[in-house]
């Protein structure tokens, strides 16, 4: 008890001094920026984790209908035919119909199509063939290039399979790790996917484990949890099988609840899921990135001025050239069928299949890089890049930090706070960090 002891002492300093918000945990729903996503962290699912975080483990597992030794496989099957699978919502694959039609939706391929259709009206046949060419095979271009980069990625995400260790009663499954005995019944431990994974498993983790569901941390030993997933931070997360206080509002300050998303760093941990799915944290920031309508990118945006301007010069010179050659020749007829081979010449018909290959040449460019582009509209914004900023956490510079004094909350040095922090970070049983080697050379060298 002596860690949450200091861990208490020290928030009581800080709230006296009013410095709360340099050390508060954020979660990234809480940090956004006004994109139309909600910033709003779902209070029904905070209330859901400070209680599960504040209830005793008999009470919880009484609740989620569990057991100290963890679920029968036909409790499984029966919460997983309720909750349905251990699967955060994403963006599922349209129909090929749907693709072919997203392929050929763009301003330009409509404006030649009525084009076409016009022109076969007027008995112009070559035109005719000449445009529909162009469209369909400008159409069937990009949608086997994107559906073959699709299947791609498919493929490499085929090749990640996620388990979980979770503890059955009187199972019989071949898959079976080990069986142990404990208060008076026989428990097997036993490696299935994530997928299957329901509210109420009693999991078993260890260093390199991804966390699979929000779980409460029943029994922990120098667990270290990296949570960068969710708020950015570099620096790993100590977890304990503890109560917190219960006045503790912000989820990311309980320190026996574990996160969807985040992932063991070291030490070892029994833990209860509370929540699977679209039900956990990391499912409701999900939820709320795949809600947002995506925007044009700058060549869609581009490729359709291009279009409503032809457009526009259309609509001014057909009606005045139909007008003039009408009122000259005297035939009214001919005049339509001159005013619309004008606009017919206005439209350049092989922009779309020079774009779409010229899109498709950058696309294979870039899968000899090891680079899967899903949509090709974005490789010219891979073009238009000069500088590529991307966030790392941790530090920017040498991934080193490096112990300058030590001192007293007053500000005075003091010897004694050197040698608390060096025989913290000599002996330290978990993850010996970034911290605990800048302490152990400033030792060293002092």
């Amino acid at each position: 008890m002596t860690v949450p002891f200091l861990k208490e002492l020290f928030a009581s300093f800080l709230r006296a001094r009013h410095l709360v918000r340099h050390f508060r945990r954020l979660l990234v729903l809480e940090t956004l920026p006004a994109t139309g996503l909600s910033r709003e962290v779902p209070s029904a699912l905070t209330l859901t984790l400070v209680e599960s975080a504040t209830t005793t483990p008999d009470a919880l597992q009484k609740r989620l209908e569990s057991h100290a030794e963890g679920l029968t496989e036909s409790q499984a099957d029966a919460i997983r035919e309720r909750v349905g699978l251990n699967e955060v919502q994403h963006e599922k694959p349209l129909p090929w119909w749907q693709r072919l039609w997203i392929s050929y939706r763009n301003l330009f391929s409509l404006l030649l199509t009525l084009l076409a259709v016009v022109s076969y009206l007027t008995e112009d046949l070559k035109a005719t063939l000449v445009i529909a060419s162009m469209v369909v095979l400008a159409t069937l271009l990009r949608f086997w290039q994107e559906d073959k980069a699709a299947n791609a990625a498919d493929a490499l995400k085929a090749l990640v399979s996620n388990t979980a260790t979770v503890f059955r009663r009187a199972s019989s499954d071949s898959r079976a790790l080990e069986n142990v005995q404990g208060h008076g019944m026989s428990f097997q431990r036993v490696e299935i996917p994530i997928q299957r994974l329901v509210p109420g498993d009693l999991i078993s983790l260890s260093a390199g484990d991804m966390i699979p569901g929000d779980c409460r941390v029943l029994i922990a030993k120098d667990l270290f949890v990296s949570q960068s997933a969710l708020t950015g931070e570099s620096m790993p997360v100590e977890k304990f099988a503890v109560l917190p206080d219960r006045t503790v509002i912000n989820p990311l300050e309980l320190d026996n609840i574990l996160f969807m998303g985040t992932n063991v760093v070291s030490g070892s941990a029994t833990a209860l899921v509370i929540a699977t799915g679209d039900r956990t944290y990391f499912g409701a920031l999900a939820s709320r990135v795949t809600a947002i309508d995506r925007a044009p990118t700058s060549f869609e945006t581009g490729v359709n001025d291009v279009s409503w301007l032809l457009m526009r010069f259309m609509m001014i010179m057909v009606p005045c050239v139909f007008v003039i050659n009408g009122l000259t020749k005297a035939s009214w007829m001919e005049a339509l069928v001159f005013a619309l081979s004008i606009a017919v010449g206005l439209t350049p018909e092989m922009l779309p299949m020079i774009v779409t290959a010229t899109l498709a040449k950058g696309a294979v460019f870039l899968s000899r890089k090891q680079v899967i582009v899903k949509r090709l509209d974005a490789i010219q914004n891979f073009g238009a890049m000069d500088v590529l900023c991307t966030d790392k956490t941790g530090t920017l510079t040498q991934d080193k930090i490096v112990l300058e004094r030590h001192v007293t909350v007053w500000g005075g040095e003091s010897e004694d706070i050197l040698e608390m922090a060096f025989l913290n970070s000599y002996y330290q049983t978990g993850l010996k960090n970034l911290l605990d080697v800048a302490v152990l050379k400033h030792a060293e060298v002092y």
